[in-house]
């Protein structure tokens, strides 16, 4: 296992982080718990140090399920948590924010309860909320932290310009973006944090399946899956054939390493310098260790070239 550190904390972080959206259950298809809480154990059994989760996962079950997987490992792994999303009460269509300190605590709370911890490492607001002053978001995530609940603050799915308020008021300390080979909007947000000593988080490392190469076609969505419920660009036209032409060249390389595609696709993510740590979902055992496989070696400088090089001709920026 690779490590690196965590912006300004000095905290060594593994370059993979599990990652639970898919645990939850909500979006993902049926999911079952005790394969997630042995692919868990694989992995903290593989050097990885870093779990991440949020209320929304399935509104606390994913953290259930870490909750469960933890016990008697509490001090063997660094936990991320997030809140600030808000589910619809009609119980379909797209979480929206919620970032008030009435709605913050309560999913905080929750979210300890279901842990079955007294503090998280790091809390990140999921998200910036347009009808929320950012000071009393603020004013509550920084009381948690004078009560020994969070050790670090950060935000998630910032601005640059959002950064640079938030950060009036609480000590970012890490930030999490999406970031992948076919989605780089946030590269400049993740640069400009590593700038400031911000450790940096990627999402959605494997865009949702299609850099494990597994899918080849584009598919047919049943309603509530959440790539077609967020309407995930890289899942339609005419980014998905764009997606495929890229899989081409990380096929050769692949091909050439002997090595699952998600291997590579993993590796490009964590090499790049301003990245901390990639989040990674798993829900068996099998793709855990396939996963962490991929920190046992390194893409040469030659083989990144040859990727940035074929990323830029296919689905550009």
């Amino acid at each position: 296992m690779r490590y690196k550190q965590m912006g300004k904390t000095g905290i060594e972080v593994s370059t993979m982080t599990i990652g639970t959206w898919a645990m939850g259950g909500l979006g993902y298809g049926s999911v079952e718990r005790k394969d997630c809480i042995k692919a868990i154990h694989a992995m903290l059994e593989q050097g990885v140090n870093h779990i991440d989760s949020a209320w929304v996962y399935g509104l606390g079950e994913a953290d259930k399920v870490i909750g469960e997987a933890i016990k008697g490992r509490r001090d063997r792994v660094l936990i991320t948590t997030k809140c600030g999303f808000r589910n619809p009460e009609s119980g379909s269509g797209p979480n929206y924010p919620d970032c008030s300190s009435e709605w913050i605590s309560k999913c905080f709370e929750e979210t300890l309860r279901n842990l079955g911890t007294d503090y998280v490492d790091f809390f990140l607001i999921h998200v910036p909320d347009v009808n929320v002053p950012f000071e009393e978001t603020a004013k509550c995530v920084n009381k948690w932290k004078e009560q020994g609940k969070v050790r670090y603050l950060g935000i998630s799915n910032f601005g640059i310009e959002e950064m640079e308020e938030m950060g009036k008021y609480i000590d970012i300390s890490a930030i999490q973006s999406g970031y992948s080979m076919i989605a780089r909007e946030e590269e400049d947000n993740l640069k400009w944090a590593k700038e400031h000593g911000i450790g940096v988080m990627t999402h959605s490392s494997l865009a949702s399946g299609l850099l494990t190469g597994a899918i080849r076609a584009l598919p047919e969505l049943p309603d509530d899956d959440i790539r077609k419920l967020y309407r995930y660009p890289h899942f339609q036209e005419p980014k998905f054939s764009q997606v495929m032409e890229l899989l081409k060249t990380l096929d050769k390389i692949a091909e050439s390493r002997n090595v699952p595609v998600a291997q590579i696709s993993l590796n490009w993510n964590t090499q790049k310098d301003f990245v901390s740590t990639s989040l990674c979902g798993v829900r068996n055992v099998k793709e855990a260790l396939e996963n962490c496989k991929s920190t046992s070696w390194e893409l040469t400088e030659s083989e990144m070239k040859i990727i940035d090089k074929a990323i830029e001709e296919t689905v550009g920026k």
